[in-house]
């Protein structure tokens, strides 16, 4: 469950940007701009997290965006980046939920198989405005561990929402990428300048940056504190229909694969 990224986007044309009104026409024009619908069927939603028990009910968690470590008695305690993160055990399930500012913004449910090689998470987010969605992941076990401690790798998940992505234009030749469902608005420029991200479900001190690597494809960095946590290929297909967005998060080897279907 990688509570900092679940989540995606970017662009690129040729470097046309002789002048202000070149650029503002090249985002007006741009094909990249538009209504994204996730596919999840061609999509690879690979998700990495690791658990490390410190004795006792200590537990230290890494959903992708450093280590954070909790004592597991359903109590909220302070997490990354000025949030809360609480572990309670019920039965043979944990429940793991993150809040900011005393509101929730993710409830999940982990369960073990019974030879303890594979955890099931079910997932829901949480929007300010009282919406949320939803998935099914299923977890293998990397090397070694017992119980919930471990590396997990997704293997399956399933998508019970519909998940949008919104590219328009920004000021000064630049785009927005506006990911509804998770309240979440990168805006950024060409120009090599980290911004910083919005919405009620930002991270706090998180920004992004986005330069073209060719006419079809874009690159973003999407950092917090200024270090770097992943970057996105952005990549438009010849027919201007589908958007593939691939996120590899730094020390990881597993891409995160979404493909987007123009609306």
């Amino acid at each position: 469950m990688n509570f900092s990224s679940r989540t995606f986007l970017a662009i690129s044309l040729a470097a046309i940007s002789i002048s202000f009104g070149a650029s503002a026409l090249w985002a007006a024009d741009n094909p990249f701009v538009g209504n994204w619908k996730l596919n999840p069927s061609r999509s690879k939603l690979t998700d990495v997290m690791k658990v490390e028990s410190l004795g006792g009910n200590r537990y230290t968690f890494n959903f992708g965006s450093g280590p954070e470590t909790i004592v597991l008695d359903g109590t909220d305690q302070p997490g990354l980046y000025g949030g809360t993160l609480s572990v309670g055990i019920e039965r043979d399930t944990w429940k793991v939920i993150r809040k900011r500012d005393g509101r929730m913004l993710i409830s999940a449910i982990w369960s073990l198989s019974e030879d303890g090689s594979s955890l099931t998470d079910h997932f829901t987010g949480f929007n300010a405005n009282g919406s949320s969605y939803s998935l099914k992941y299923v977890y293998k076990r990397k090397g070694a561990g017992s119980g919930f401690a471990g590396e997990w790798i997704s293997t399956t998940e399933t998508v019970n929402s519909v998940v949008m992505l919104q590219v328009r234009p920004y000021e000064g030749g630049g785009l927005s990428f506006i990911e509804p469902a998770i309240d979440v608005t990168r805006s950024v420029k060409f120009d090599g300048k980290d911004y910083p991200n919005a919405g009620p479900n930002a991270t706090p001190d998180s920004t992004s940056s986005i330069h073209r690597v060719n006419e079809h494809a874009l690159e973003m960095t999407y950092k917090i504190k200024g270090k770097t946590l992943y970057t996105q290929q952005i990549e438009l297909s010849p027919d201007l229909k589908t958007l593939t967005v691939t996120r590899l998060i730094v020390g990881e080897s597993e891409p995160n694969i979404r493909v987007f279907e123009r609306q």
